[in-house]
């Protein structure tokens, strides 16, 4: 059971998807990041990665025969270690989310029912993208609740502080209202995603990659069109920054799939998925733009090239 193994089981990769939920959420509801905000990144992280060792664990014979590289088919981890890792990963993100607040963790266990029902029941189902999705945009209101609970708690000279320069954010009560059009884009773009990845292994899919290709371009769309209270009145340069990371995610997504399209065999549909999931993070960042927070959608950014980087060694689907 070497860490290559290990880091092969829980695609590690893609961990530099995650952190962008959480902070987009944050975002949603007007405000910056906090302590509570980084409870629900280490709780999302948990909880994602033990969605990755329970996926492989579920899978282990179908692995054996469509992907006997894997980690447990190949012996290199063994079926009890990857459960009690996901089972180890869940208790930990539920902690995590605890402290950040009651409403954190309720969304949690939300997230964390739904990552275990896709692994154990769903992912073969056609319910299975809609689960998925549904598992990304909770991951989104996790730290948009976290957010909202902390800044609702906060002292009267704390909260006084952080509103000399921005309007007061909706109430913890209200966050998930306020999050949701934000979850709502990320949930879609998952689901598009998440449908081409059931043709991965075998490919010959040409309706699963043309239909995400579209839908990526329809979002890319409602990310930067106007909404009533929010980008008319954002500055030039604000929404030159979300045009330029929309157009970062529509080439990060777009591209694969279209080639995928083109041509449906198991490798470019591989990629295309890859692209889909690397494509979270400038989808994040616009989110967070769009939302007023510039240096936040930078941040994210910023986890543009350690995602590639690490993608070239371990790959993210």
């Amino acid at each position: 059971m070497t860490a290559r193994a290990w880091a092969e089981l829980l695609r590690v990769s893609a961990l530099f998807t995650v952190p962008g939920d959480a902070l987009a959420g944050a975002a949603a509801v007007g405000r910056r990041p906090n302590r509570s905000t980084a409870l629900a990144v280490g709780a999302s992280l948990c909880l994602y990665e033990a969605g990755m060792a329970l996926n492989d664990w579920a899978d282990r014979e179908e692995d054996a025969v469509d992907r006997p590289h894997r980690p447990i088919p190949s012996g290199r981890i063994t079926p009890r270690a990857a459960l009690t890792a996901a089972g180890a990963l869940t208790a930990a993100g539920l902690a995590l989310a605890a402290r950040a607040g009651r409403p954190a963790l309720t969304v949690a266990t939300g997230l964390a029912a739904t990552v275990w029902a896709y692994d154990l029941r769903l992912k073969h189902t056609p319910a299975g993208p809609a689960a998925m999705a549904a598992a990304r945009g909770l991951d989104l209101l996790l730290g948009a609740t976290a957010t909202a609970t902390a800044t609702a708690t906060a002292t009267p000279t704390a909260t006084a502080r952080a509103t000399t320069t921005k309007a007061p954010a909706p109430p913890a009560r209200a966050a998930v209202p306020a999050a949701l059009p934000a979850a709502a884009l990320l949930t879609a773009h998952t689901y598009a995603v998440t449908a081409v990845s059931r043709h991965e292994a075998q490919g010959g899919s040409t309706r699963a990659p043309l239909a995400a290709l579209t839908a990526v371009t329809a979002l890319g769309g409602a990310v930067v069109r106007d909404r009533p209270g929010e980008t008319k009145r954002a500055s030039a340069p604000a929404r030159l920054l979300v045009t330029a990371l929309t157009g970062a995610y529509l080439r990060t997504a777009g591209r694969p799939l279209a080639h995928a399209a083109l041509n449906p065999s198991p490798p470019l549909t591989q990629r295309a998925v890859g692209g889909g999931i690397r494509a979270m993070i400038p989808l994040q960042a616009a989110l967070a733009a769009r939302a007023g927070a510039a240096g936040t959608a930078l941040a994210v950014m910023g986890l543009v090239p350690l995602a590639r980087s690490l993608a070239r060694k371990v790959s993210p689907t």
